[in-house]
């Protein structure tokens, strides 16, 4: 399927890049204005921009819910996402400050090309992300099969258990059938972080604390219930969770069923316990 391929470099210094997300800074940076779609990438002063990685997400390593303060969850999977990604851009020596942040890297700057649709209402560009010589020329459609999408970050990610698969309309069909198996293949063999999710198991929440205290989970449920608990000013209860949730427009397709729902019919809530009814795989999310 058709994508704009974007050859540039990838920079680390001065940001917190975690498993999902990175800096890209195109070769030539007005081509940034050929990223098709309503929402313009958000660029800075050198033309760099930050990048979503299409059909993954990552553990958090720094959430910041909108009436609370920053957190993480549980940093041996979030923190293992981050480092994976940046040793498979080619980034060999880090230097960070107390509060996380690289203000030192070697190389200084990884070559590599990106493959999008479009980017998100945040302006962050939402990429198929790729290491080293561009498969196209730079600012053109090139067609994007399986077998390209397997040799780039996404797919990776997913194939070593470090990312939960998080789909959105724009994702062709068969990109995402490609990612699946590579989630499939990483659930059977234990890799990563499948064996202690609790996504779909059940997650024992008793506040803010057991999100970010060794409780593995699929990054939109934990923001969401991050987002409750943060409003509640303590309170851990989730009685109010599902109308929460009923609030918020995650509008959803269940790809099994032909289904189009709400995230809060998809959530089940028994007493301090929180899981999702159908894996993330099954899930396709409306663009924000």
């Amino acid at each position: 399927m058709p994508m704009l391929l974007i050859e540039g470099v990838y920079r680390v210094v001065g940001a917190r890049p975690d498993g999902d997300s990175v800096r890209f800074q195109p070769l030539v940076p007005a081509e940034w204005d050929l990223v098709p779609g309503p929402h313009r990438v958000r660029r800075n002063s050198t033309g760099g921009a930050q990048l979503r990685l299409d059909g993954i997400d990552t553990l958090e390593t720094h959430y910041r819910p909108p009436h609370g303060a920053e957190l993480h969850q549980p940093p041996p999977f979030a923190d293992a996402a981050a480092a994976e990604l940046l040793d498979w851009l080619g980034f060999s020596r880090l230097e960070r400050d107390r509060n996380g942040t690289i203000t030192a890297s070697e190389p200084s700057a990884a070559p590599g090309f990106i493959l999008t649709r479009g980017a998100d209402v945040h302006g962050r560009c939402v990429a198929i992300v790729g290491r080293g010589g561009a498969p196209g020329a730079s600012g053109t459609q090139v067609r994007v099969g399986s077998d390209l999408l397997r040799q780039t970050a996404n797919h990776h990610q997913l194939a070593a258990g470090l990312a939960y698969p998080t789909y959105y309309t724009k994702l062709y069909y068969d990109l995402r059938d490609t990612l699946t198996t590579a989630v499939e293949e990483a659930r059977a063999t234990g890799f990563g972080l499948w064996p202690v999710d609790t996504t779909t198991s059940g997650a024992k929440i008793d506040g803010l604390a057991s999100l970010t205290e060794g409780m593995v989970l699929l990054p939109k449920l934990f923001r969401r219930l991050a987002d409750y608990l943060a409003l509640g000013a303590g309170d851990p209860s989730l009685a109010g969770f599902r109308a929460f949730l009923a609030q918020r427009p995650d509008r959803v397709l269940v790809v099994s069923r032909g289904q189009v729902t709400h995230l809060d019919t998809l959530v089940e809530v028994e007493e301090q316990t929180v899981r999702l009814t159908r894996p993330p795989e099954d899930l396709v999310f409306d663009e924000a």
